[in-house]
């Protein structure tokens, strides 16, 4: 009974902080759009009412590195509302697809979290999920190899933007090779090769939006085994 209490106290939290974003401003973007662009700091905390927003870096050879891509319910600018210091100042964050943000200033963020202490359940959860995802990120860059990897993180993107269909897990997210290469340590080249191969395969399909289907999970996590 009291587990039962307990996460309706979460949700209901989780209810009241969604609502507090929604007494903020709504700002729409286009597809490609920045949000945060290199070296600016936050303007506020941002909630994806619904689209995608990647996170990314730029390397030293001028490439793009995807660090994570967020979606609908998602909070931009967490870390940054609870610390009050901008370390991620590299970090640019630009729309995938048309998005819809609701932003708050980090005084009412703060203010809201200070007045109401329970709200703090559903941000720790948030913080672990992140955690969780980046622990993910460096555990699929021991696998030796870039097929493995890729693998990894296909399966990984299937848990996030999995959607099933009489064809398979559909990744309904645009993924660049660029991207993936970043995000698995490999070249642009080699990456577009292995999709090709898994292609082959019959594991994988691709469409001319960038989307991706899982065509045979199972298999597919027979490789990582």
């Amino acid at each position: 009974m009291s587990y039962t209490v307990g996460m309706l106290t979460t949700r209901s939290q989780h209810n009241a902080l969604v609502n507090l974003f929604h007494q903020g401003t709504r700002l729409t973007y286009k597809k490609g759009e920045f949000v945060i662009r290199p070296g600016e700091s936050p303007s506020g905390v941002f909630y994806i009412a619904h689209g995608l927003v990647k996170a990314y870096d730029i390397t030293k050879y001028g490439e793009e590195n995807l660090l994570i891509i967020r979606k609908k319910g998602e909070l931009l600018g967490l870390t940054w509302g609870i610390r009050g210091d901008n370390q991620e100042h590299n970090i640019i964050y630009s729309t995938l697809v048309p998005t819809e943000l609701l932003q708050i200033s980090r005084e009412q963020f703060v203010n809201f979290i200070q007045n109401n202490p329970a709200a703090a359940l559903p941000l720790v959860d948030m913080l672990v999920e992140m955690y969780r995802l980046h622990s993910e990120r460096i555990i699929s860059l021991e696998y030796r190899s870039v097929r493995e990897r890729l693998i990894s993180f296909l399966l990984t993107m299937s848990n996030r933007f999995g959607k099933p269909s009489d064809k398979g897990t559909i990744l309904d997210v645009p993924l660049r090779h660029q991207d993936i290469a970043s995000s698995i340590s490999a070249t642009r080249e080699t990456t577009s090769r292995e999709l090709a191969v898994l292609e082959r395969q019959g594991l994988i399909s691709r469409d001319k939006q960038s989307i991706i289907t899982l065509r045979d999970l199972e298999k597919l996590r027979s490789y990582l085994e």
